[in-house]
């Protein structure tokens, strides 16, 4: 056997640049490159493999290790989990500010790969810089806390153990169903101790992505419920879109006058004028899907987590004889709601399902339904576009205290509301846009009111959303797909959290648009607390008032965000009115740099849910009326919910 002599991390960096998959019949690269922030934990390990011969993987210089390793995220998702932008870090802070980001890939099933520095092996430098010491074992260390984030978590503590930690690394990493994040720990001095690995290690390797056919068994359970239903649903999940099966689905349901509604992971596998597609389900879900969805006698996701947000908290479907039957790759996810199950690659099942329905002439019960729930919500989006700030203003979000709307208004002359921005940017941009999102409000109007026909054009972290992972994703997005505009809809309160990934864009040369939209608070949290009976407290950016109190009661602030990223390099515009919205839009199209417009709308003026309820926590005792009655009606929702 011939043998190769190098460090642990020149091994490394060579093995990685040998990675390849194969999906359905084409090669991919796997591993493209890598990102990092070097620190005294890496840089004269991996970093000294990096810089003497990277191979063809090309080094990324992050700004804050979450955001990196966000962008690596959104890299692999946008590229449907056939490519990835491994990450690595220096021991303590710069690896414990990436578990984020590892529980963020793991809840949403996509590769994300890192190497943390970690302690010395030997441990006689011990307590090295940055170094976590807990007396009770000293083999823990920073690394340790990936365990319950990660898919597979390993710590390479000698140089021949790097094979088996990588090989097993690439395993969970290419897997449909395990895909999530992966830790490999790097002892420092392990990274530069030399070993004589065998040549074959780092041969080409090929890792196949397989689409598993559900056994003949599990279609025919499937199939003999749905022949039974009369008013079945589809739930398009994330699973359709890594799989490629929109357009099997969008076949499926036009063979069987089938209706059916996406999740946020899986908005934009197929296309949005199918006149089958009822848009967004569940908690941020629009009129047409929940209307249907409260009457449906069977529901069949594919590709879903069934979460919260999907199921209304196991509310949503009130037809007391629905029946659930779910087509997922994952036995874990397929096995939610008590279901009748197939177990297998999305695409391949609906083909097998389709073939199983047709032998037996079947097609549902609709006549008027889809198209009476579809014409519902077109009326509801036409209000949206002509949304304004005027004399007879109600706002969307209605309760007692209706908050700050005119003194906003006053203190930064806008006149905007939440809901027209976004009819007129959908309007103004490009269909084949890729926009990117995560937390706020924006997910909600998003997923009701967002439309395209653009393939994954449509990209929003809505399992762990993740405040912050908005720019950082529109980065990696826009690394996987160059030729693509790339739009950020970030919240005021997440731009303030990460945003320090704009800068790599900038070195990078890749344009990104960020559209800020600043209601001066966590505006969606500020709904939840003051729907629910609790007061303004700690959601609204607000002053203290000089009196001392115990809660931020005094003005409003505002913040000039396009002057702050002017100084970063972007063009910057500020937007208070439809009009100006519209020429931000269309002069940002022309830009060749990093764009950031400032969009200042109104609080209260969001999209508020329909025929949805989410079970969040309420105070069971208390002196304030309304969070009694807030309880009450939680414990009478909950009536309908399903136990499982």
């Amino acid at each position: 056997m011939n043998k190769i002599r190098m460090t642990t991390g020149q091994a490394l960096i060579k093995f990685l640049d040998n990675q390849y998959v194969s999906v359905d019949g084409e090669e991919i690269k796997f591993v493209t490159g890598m990102f990092t922030i070097f620190g005294h934990g890496i840089v004269l390990g991996i970093g000294q493999a990096l810089e003497e011969n990277p191979g063809n993987l090309k080094v990324y210089q992050g700004r804050n290790e979450q955001g990196m390793a966000h962008a690596a995220t959104a890299y692999a998702k946008q590229n449907n989990r056939t490519k990835i932008i491994a990450c690595a870090s220096s021991i303590g802070p710069g690896a414990a500010n990436m578990v984020t980001a590892a529980a963020l890939a793991t809840v949403n099933n996509i590769p994300l790969l890192l190497f943390p520095g970690d302690t010395f092996a030997t441990r006689q430098p011990d307590p090295v810089l940055q170094q976590l010491e807990q007396s009770s074992n000293l083999t823990i260390t920073t690394n340790d806390a990936f365990k319950p984030v990660c898919r597979y978590w390993d710590r390479v503590v000698r140089p021949e153990q790097l094979m088996t930690a990588v090989i097993n690394a690439m395993r969970v990493l290419t897997d449909p169903e395990q895909a999530g994040a992966v830790c490999v720990a790097m002892p420092q001095d392990v990274q530069g101790e030399s070993y004589d690995f065998p040549e074959d290690f780092f041969q080409k390797r090929v890792h196949r992505i397989t689409r598993p056919v559900p056994v003949a068994e599990e279609i025919d359970d499937v199939a003999k419920l749905i022949l039974k239903s009369k008013y079945p649903m589809i739930i398009c999940g994330g699973g359709v879109k890594y799989s490629n099966a929109g357009e099997a689905l969008a076949s499926f349901c036009e063979a069987f006058h089938i209706p059916f509604a996406e999740t946020q992971a899986g908005k934009s596998a197929c296309k949005s004028s199918s006149i089958y597609n009822l848009g967004g389900v569940g908690v941020t879900g629009n009129l047409a899907a929940n209307s249907i969805a409260e009457n449906a006698d069977l529901i069949l996701a594919i590709g879903s987590r069934l979460s919260d947000f999907t199921t209304g908290s196991k509310s949503q479907f009130k037809n007391q004889n629905v029946k659930f039957v779910t087509l997922n790759v994952s036995k874990f996810h397929a096995n939610k709601l008590d279901s009748v199950k197939a177990i297998g690659d999305a695409k391949a099942g609906l083909e097998a399902l389709k073939a199983a329905l047709k032998e037996k002439g079947y097609r549902s019960c609709y006549t008027n339904e889809i198209a009476e729930a579809k014409n519902a919500w077109t009326r509801e989006m036409d209000f949206f576009k002509n949304y304004t700030y005027n004399d007879e203003f109600q706002p969307l979000i209605k309760f007692s205290n209706p908050g700050s709307i005119e003194e906003f208004s006053k203190l930064t002359d806008s006149k905007l509301t939440q809901v027209a921005a976004i009819c007129m940017i959908r309007e103004n941009i490009a269909n084949d846009a890729i926009i990117t999102g995560a937390s706020g409000s924006l997910p909600g109007d998003l997923q009701r009111m967002w439309t395209t026909d653009a393939k994954d054009s449509y990209h929003m972290e809505y399992g762990y959303s993740c405040m912050g992972y908005e720019i950082a994703a529109a980065l990696g997005a826009k690394l996987a797909q160059p030729d693509k505009e790339v739009y950020a809809m970030v919240g005021d309160g997440s731009y303030q959290m990460l945003h320090s990934e704009v800068m790599t864009a900038m070195q990078e040369r890749k344009k990104i648009t960020i559209l800020l939209f600043d209601n001066s608070g966590f505006g969606c949290i500020n709904n939840l607390q003051m729907s629910n009976g609790i007061g303004n407290l700690a959601t609204e950016f607000r002053y203290r008032d000089n009196d001392g109190s115990s809660s931020h009661d005094g003005d409003l602030m505002t913040v000039d965000y396009a002057m702050s990223a002017a100084g970063y390099g972007l063009k910057t515009y500020t937007a208070r009115t439809m009009n100006e919205l519209k020429e931000a839009l269309e002069d940002a199209k022309k830009q060749t740099v990093s764009v950031l417009i400032d969009i200042k709308v109104l609080p209260k003026t969001m999209t508020e849910g329909y025929k949805s309820w989410w079970n969040i926590g309420i105070a069971s005792t208390s002196q304030n009326e309304m969070v009694q009655d807030a309880y009450i009606r939680k414990e009478e929702n909950l009536k309908s919910a399903r136990v499982y």
